[in-house]
């Protein structure tokens, strides 16, 4: 099965994420914030599956936040396909990032949904 990181800032979203994809028998590592992600991000992911907006420096949910992560996953050279999940995809929508990720998933996202997703962009390497 795929080998998946998952980064969101709400750690129930992390879980919920965790118990589909493990349950479908992939391997899942989660990263509540997005200097997480970029550590992990050089171990041979299949996919990274991350929130839009995470908490900026003052505790706010930020979308500009995620839109610097996808950035900063390309410009290391990253080529791992990213689903974003985000209840405000209009945030990313015209957005140069918006062309940076293979998939756009509004939430609340359907566990069948994201597998499909998963299969689809992961395969089952």
């Amino acid at each position: 099965m795929s080998r998946i990181l998952v980064a969101d800032d709400d750690a129930v979203q992390l879980g919920l994420r965790r118990m589909v994809l493990e349950g479908a028998g992939h391997e899942v590592v989660l990263a509540l914030e997005p200097s997480g992600a970029l550590e992990q991000l050089d171990r041979g992911w299949d996919l990274l599956i991350m929130d839009l907006r995470f908490l900026n420096c003052a505790g706010v949910p930020d979308a500009r936040e995620g839109l610097a992560l996808i950035r900063r996953i390309r410009e290391r050279g990253s080529e791992v396909p990213v689903i974003v999940l985000s209840g405000w995809p209009d945030d990313l929508y015209g957005q140069p990032e918006e062309k940076m990720v293979s998939r756009v998933m509004v939430k609340p996202v359907a566990a069948r949904a994201l597998l499909a997703a998963v299969a689809e962009l992961a395969g089952s390497s």
